[in-house]
C-alpha cells in the first residue's frame, strides 16, 4: 500500500476517489484499513450497526480510541444496545452516538404514533440520515460496512466512494467479503457479536421494522418487510 500516495484530505474529490479506488479493489481489508488511517488519522469516522464488530476491531487495533459512530435511533433490539456495550468494553474504540432531533416520544407527539408503519422513508430520514449528516460534519472520511453480497442494491459498490451528499471519501473495507469470511475474522478474533444474527436475523435494523428471514430468502428480505423500502438512505 505504500505506492498509493497519501492525499491531502483538502484535494479529495470524485476523479480522486476514482483513482485511488482502482488501486484498492483488490486489497485485503487490513491493508485498506491501513491506508485509511495512515490518509485520514482522527479525521475519519467508523460506523457500526453492532450486527458485528469487525469494523470497530479492524480500526480500533489500527488506531486505538477511533470514534466509533452508532445511530441511537431510539428504535433498536435490546441485543444490538448490548452488543454495543460489549463493543465499548472489549475494544479501544470510542462511541458516538448520533441522536435524532427528537425523542421518538416527541416524533410520536408531532407525527403521530409509530410513524415507521405509515411513513417509514421519513422515520428513517429523521432518526438516520439527518442525524448521520449532522455525525459527519468536520470529518474527512467516514468507514461502513457496506458488502456485495448483502444483496443487489450494494452489489456494484466500490471499496472507495466519493460521498457527495456529505462531501467526504466513504470506506467500504469489507465489500467483497462473503458471509463466511465475515464468520471466519469474528471467529479468529473472538469477536463480540449480535445474537440476533444466530437466531436467523441476517441484516438487523430498528426492532419494528426487522423481522428474521426464512431459509433460502434474501438476507435484507426481513427489512421492512411488506413494503417497497429496501434501503435506509444512508447509501443513497
Amino acid at each position: 500500500m505504500n505506492s498509493l500516495t497519501l492525499l491531502n484530505p483538502s484535494v479529495w474529490n470524485a476523479e480522486t476517489v476514482a483513482s485511488v479506488n482502482s488501486r484498492l479493489e483488490s486489497a485485503s481489508a487490513g491493508h485498506i484499513a491501513d491506508w485509511a488511517v495512515a490518509t485520514f488519522g482522527r479525521d475519519l469516522i467508523v460506523a457500526a450497526s453492532m450486527q458485528d464488530t469487525i469494523l470497530p476491531h479492524l480500526f480500533g487495533t489500527r488506531l486505538s480510541g477511533v470514534d466509533v459512530l452508532f445511530l441511537e435511533t431510539g428504535y433498536h433490539f435490546p441485543e444490538t444496545i448490548a452488543t454495543r456495550a460489549e463493543a465499548k468494553r472489549l475494544l479501544p474504540i470510542t462511541i458516538v452516538d448520533a441522536l435524532p432531533l427528537q425523542t421518538v416520544a416527541e416524533q410520536d407527539a408531532q407525527y403521530g404514533k409509530d410513524l415507521f408503519a405509515r411513513d417509514p422513508g421519513l422515520c428513517c430520514q429523521l432518526r438516520k440520515v439527518e442525524p448521520l449528516g449532522r455525525a459527519l460534519q468536520g470529518r474527512a472520511a467516514w468507514v461502513t460496512g457496506l458488502r456485495r453480497a448483502d444483496g443487489p442494491t450494494r452489489a456494484n459498490a466500490p471499496v472507495l466512494d466519493w460521498d457527495a451528499k456529505h462531501g467526504l471519501v466513504k470506506i467500504n473495507p469489507i465489500v467483497t467479503w462473503s458471509d463466511e469470511q465475515v464468520e471466519a475474522y469474528q471467529a479468529q478474533h473472538d469477536l463480540p457479536r449480535n445474537p440476533l444474527v444466530a437466531q436467523g436475523y441476517p441484516s438487523i435494523g430498528c426492532k419494528p421494522c426487522t423481522r428474521a428471514v426464512a431459509p433460502g430468502e434474501d438476507a435484507r428480505a426481513g427489512r421492512w418487510s411488506g413494503t417497497e423500502k429496501t434501503e435506509c438512505g444512508l447509501h443513497t
